[in-house]
């Protein structure tokens, strides 16, 4: 299992932590740090879509203007945008072979 997200998130701090107290192994990849690449942000996107990837609660998304935001939407402005401002990822992203979840919530949890 590899764990997405960013090393201040507080989201990202509960998952790893929960993850740690169950037991359950994962690796952690920090998306400014460790970067990303389009392939990664072009497979996410098959599996969930822009919709569910790209997080419009976000401070970041607040500050893009209505052409930005438009494009977050397909696939080529996604890619994009997500590669130059990884906060605008849902996270954290937990990968589990081909199974992509995002976010840490009880669903997440009862599909770990």
């Amino acid at each position: 299992m590899k764990i997405y997200g960013i090393k201040t998130c507080d989201t990202c701090r509960k998952a790893r932590k929960w993850l740690d107290e169950q037991g359950i192994g994962y690796q952690w990849h920090d998306l400014r740090e460790d970067g990303l690449d389009g392939v990664m942000v072009r497979r996410w996107l098959a599996s969930v879509g822009a919709d569910a990837l790209v997080n419009r609660r976000s401070t970041t998304w607040r500050g893009l203007d209505e052409r930005q935001r438009v494009a977050a939407m397909e696939e080529d402005g996604a890619v994009e945008l997500l590669l130059g401002a990884p906060t605008l990822i849902k996270r954290p992203l937990i990968e589990q072979g081909e199974r992509i979840l995002l976010g840490f919530d009880a669903k997440v949890i009862e599909a770990l």
